[in-house]
C-alpha cells in the first residue's frame, strides 16, 4: 500500500476527536490554526472555545477592539499572533466583504498566514492539494525517508515542502495533511516514538538504520538573551496603581505593565533608585523588594529575570488605576501572576 493511503488509514483509526475537525468553516479552521501555532492542543483548546463564544464569526472579531482581543488571548504568548488575527479579521470583514479567500495562493497573502496555515485552510476547507508542513511533518518525513537536511535551513524548508507535495493524496488532501500532523504528534513523537506499532516500521530509514535520535536535523538555535526587569508597583492609599502600555516592536507590544526599569544585571536597591524614570522619582518613596529571588520568565529567544518593587504612596497622578480597572487590561502572564498573588 502506498505511503499516503497507509497514513490515511492509520489516521481514520487513530485520530483524536478535536472540535475544529468537525467543521470546514474557514473562519473556525483559521482561528484554530492561529491559536495552535507555538501552542499545544490541550492548552489551545480552551482559547478556541473562548474566541468562538466571544466572536462567533469574522465580523464579530473584526468589530472588537485590539485591547479586547489581546485580553482574551492573555496567557497564550506570542502576542503578534493575536494582533495579526485581529488585523486580518478586519481586512476580511471590511475589504473582502466577509468572504475568506478560497485558494492557497490568496490565503497566503493574508497577514499572519504563512505557508503552513494557508495550506491547512486550503486543503481542509476547499480540498486543494497543498501540503501543510510543520514540525511534526518535518520529523515524520525525515525519519521515514531518511532526510538529514536541516529542517530550519532554507534548503531543508524547500526540500521537505517538495517531498510533502509529492506524496500528498490529491483525492483526500484534508485527511492526508491532518493525518501527517497527527502521526507526528501521537505516533512518531520527538522522544520515545511508538515504533513497535508503527505501520511504516519495515520501511522507515531512521528505524532500520538506528537513527531515530539523530533525525530530524536542526541547526543550532541562536544564543538566548538574558534580561533583568524591575517593575515598580506603585500603590496609593486608595489602592490605585500605575500601568503603562508597551509600545514599539519588542515583546508584549500593546500589553500593559507596571513602570519598568531594565538593568544590565540583577538590580539592588541602590542602583535601582538611580535608574528610576524622572516622572516617577518625584513621588519620592523608597521601593521595597517584594520577591528576593527573581521570577524567571522564559521565552524562545530570551529569559527575563524579574523583580517587583513595591512603592507605597499617599497619592498618585490622576491617570492611576484601580484594581478593577487593571483587571480589564491585557497584560503579560508574568504580570497577571503577580496581580493574582499580590494583595492590593
Amino acid at each position: 500500500m502506498s505511503f499516503d493511503k497507509e497514513l490515511i488509514n492509520w489516521y481514520l483509526d487513530n485520530k483524536r476527536d478535536l472540535p475544529w475537525r468537525r467543521t470546514k468553516d474557514p473562519y473556525q479552521i483559521w482561528l484554530s490554526e492561529i491559536i495552535l501555532q507555538q501552542t499545544r492542543v490541550e492548552q489551545g483548546k480552551p482559547y478556541y472555545f473562548k474566541f468562538l463564544k466571544a466572536y462567533p464569526n469574522v465580523l464579530a472579531l473584526a468589530n472588537a477592539s485590539e485591547e479586547e482581543v489581546l485580553k482574551l488571548w492573555q496567557g497564550l504568548g506570542y502576542y503578534s499572533r493575536a494582533r495579526n488575527l485581529h488585523f486580518t479579521a478586519k481586512y476580511i470583514a471590511f475589504d473582502l466583504g466577509g468572504s475568506f479567500p478560497a485558494s492557497y495562493k490568496e490565503l497566503v497573502k493574508l497577514k499572519g498566514v504563512g505557508d503552513y496555515t494557508a495550506a491547512a485552510i486550503a486543503s481542509i476547507c476547499y480540498e486543494e492539494p497543498q501540503a501543510a508542513v510543520d514540525g511534526n511533518v518535518y520529523r515524520v518525513l525525515a525519519r521515514i525517508f531518511g532526510i538529514d537536511t536541516p529542517t530550519n535551513s532554507s534548503q531543508g524548508i524547500k526540500e521537505f515542502r517538495q517531498l510533502a507535495q509529492k506524496v500528498i493524496n490529491k483525492d483526500e488532501p484534508a485527511n492526508f495533511n491532518q493525518a501527517l500532523i497527527e502521526f507526528g504528534s501521537e505516533q512518531c513523537k520527538p522522544r520515545r516514538p511508538l515504533c513497535g506499532s508503527c505501520p511504516f516500521v519495515t520501511t522507515c530509514v531512521a528505524f532500520n538504520q538506528d537513527r531515530i535520535g539523530e533525525l530530524p536535523v536542526k541547526l543550532k538555535k541562536q544564543k538566548i538573551k538574558k534580561r533583568h526587569f524591575n517593575y515598580l508597583v506603585y500603590i496609593s492609599e486608595e489602592g490605585k496603581t500605575i500601568m503603562n502600555q508597551r509600545r514599539g516592536k519588542g515583546i508584549w507590544e500593546g500589553l500593559y505593565e507596571f513602570p519598568l526599569v531594565e538593568t544590565a544585571s540583577e538590580a539592588q536597591l541602590e542602583n535601582l533608585v538611580a535608574d528610576v524614570p524622572a516622572e516617577y522619582s518625584v513621588i519620592n518613596k523608597e521601593p521595597v523588594l517584594y520577591n528576593d529571588l527573581p521570577v524567571v520568565h522564559k521565552l524562545s529567544h530570551q529569559h527575563i529575570y524579574t523583580k517587583f518593587w513595591i512603592v507605597k504612596c499617599d497619592e498618585l497622578p490622576k491617570e492611576a488605576l484601580s484594581l478593577a480597572e487593571v483587571n480589564k487590561l491585557p497584560v503579560p502572564v508574568l504580570i497577571e501572576n503577580f496581580i493574582d498573588t499580590f494583595d492590593f
